[in-house]
């Protein structure tokens, strides 16, 4: 195939520079723009030697690119798009570009829900990589067995983070109805995205759109106790499904309550024992589902478990930034209640198997939080958000000057502090950190450095 000029429009986020990694593998020129990038995509795009442009140049049409690739985040009224269709250039979106010059050729491995699609498809991934199978990838994260989060492969696997975000300005249709799966992992499904989504039935309509693609000889992968998933199934299913979870086919025994060791059961028949850094029953679900579609793949069960206790874990999903003066400081991605609360409560089970070692220091569960995903500045979760909470013994929390409607900080049932700077922020906390603290910083954008500001101000005392 020729290699093609491409320039993406919106390149900073983790799927279009995923799609940037993937066609310059390819042998295509690729550049793109965007503002506010930052790592981890900026080092990885700088490590591929693509370049981005500022977020409203226009330079790019001088160059006369092949197809410009536009990410969702742009709309109408962009200075970039307004260029790109004025000048009657060709344009197409991040997942149609995928589903035509990649997926079309490949096993499609597709994980969704509303939680653990990052994690599950990282796991996947590095399950067919375990079995010398070189799938390609493209996840939402950064998977720390690869150290990137997209990647070609050149096996029939490519496994990818089967998002239900819309797709473009052009096209309001859910990503992941673009990727047409043979093997599909159903994680869960609850309201979210509120920005473009009324209610769970318009979110269930899309998962059913997806659900209709999947062939009769694929297989759906999905847990036994999602009512919302459930319903999604009964609107028409021509799939054969395998279900995990304490009454499902895939099941579990913990030796850990904290997740981190645990047998993977198949029909009552153990498989094998895991071992592994990850912590949290979301995890541990997040495994055998990942297991599941692994064995559909072909990889024989016991080598798929074999090789979650060969799996780092992902960069942001509860990613310790370091240690200081016996103050752990954990950076994770978590922004939504229920992301929330199993991500803290994964976080206690693991302090409390530390306390019972160390009777004398059980040390304290802090939660820092920055709400900035668009359904959580609409206050759609403002109810719900106070008892996700409940495992921490303190809370702090960013929120800008922006927000039209108040936290309800009366529900909370531990302390809470608000600041509206990370200045603010990051000197109160380092005032009232104590020695045994272990803190998880939670934010879906980069926290403004915040993880490592309080890191180094923690050392400098």
């Amino acid at each position: 195939m020729k290699p093609q000029k491409i320039h993406i429009l919106g390149i900073a986020g983790t799927f279009m520079g995923g799609i940037a990694q993937i066609a310059k593998a390819m042998g295509h020129v690729v550049t793109g723009s965007d503002k506010a990038i930052y790592p981890p995509m900026s080092t990885q795009l700088e490590q591929a030697g693509i370049g981005v442009m500022d977020d409203d140049s226009t330079e790019f049409l001088k160059h006369e690119p092949d197809s410009v690739v536009v990410g969702n985040a742009k709309s109408r009224g962009h200075a970039a798009v307004e260029a790109t269709l004025n000048a009657q250039q060709v344009y197409t979106s991040g997942p149609q570009w995928l589903a035509e010059h990649i997926l079309k050729d490949r096993w499609v491995v597709a994980v969704a829900g509303t939680h653990g699609k990052t994690s599950t498809a990282s796991i996947v991934a590095w399950i067919l990589e375990y079995a010398k199978l070189n799938p390609g990838f493209l996840i939402g994260g950064v998977p720390e067995n690869f150290g990137v989060s997209a990647r070609l492969g050149d096996s029939p696997f490519f496994v990818v983070e089967a998002d239900e975000y819309d797709t473009a300005f052009f096209d309001k249709r859910s990503k992941f109805v673009h990727y047409h799966p043979r093997t599909c992992v159903l994680n869960n499904l609850e309201f979210d995205h509120a920005d473009i989504f009324d209610s769970v039935k318009d979110i269930q309509k899309q998962f059913h759109h997806l659900v209709r693609t999947v062939p009769g000889n694929g297989l759906i992968v999905m847990p036994t106790d999602e009512a919302n998933l459930d319903e999604v199934i009964e609107q028409g299913c021509w799939t054969p499904i395998e279900k995990q979870g304490v009454q499902g086919a895939w099941s579990y025994k913990l030796y850990e309550q904290d997740g981190s060791e645990f047998e993977v059961i198949y029909q009552g028949k153990e498989l094998g024992h895991v071992t592994w850094p990850l912590t949290g029953l979301h995890n541990v679900r997040n495994a055998l589902s990942a297991v599941a579609a692994s064995v559909h793949c072909g990889v024989p069960a016991k080598i798929a478990v074999q090789a979650l206790s060969e799996f780092k874990g992902i960069r942001r999903r509860m990613t310790l930034i370091g240690e200081v003066n016996e103050i752990k400081i954990y950076d994770d991605f978590a922004h939504h209640p229920t992301a929330i609360e199993t991500t803290l409560k994964g976080a206690k089970s693991q302090l409390s198997k530390m306390s019972s070692n160390q009777p004398t220091r059980p040390g304290r569960l802090i939660a820092v939080f920055e709400p900035r995903s668009n359904t959580m500045r609409m206050g759609i979760h403002k109810e719900t958000l106070p008892a996700a909470f409940k495992e921490a013994d303190e809370v702090y929390a960013f929120i800008d000057d922006d927000w039209d409607w108040q936290l309800p900080i009366g529900s909370f049932t531990q302390p809470i502090h608000i600041q509206n700077s990370y200045d603010k922020l990051l000197q109160q906390l380092t005032q009232e950190l104590q020695s045994g603290d272990t803190v998880v910083m939670m934010s879906n954008g980069s926290f403004g450095g915040l993880h490592q500001k309080l890191y180094a101000a923690l050392q400098k005392l």
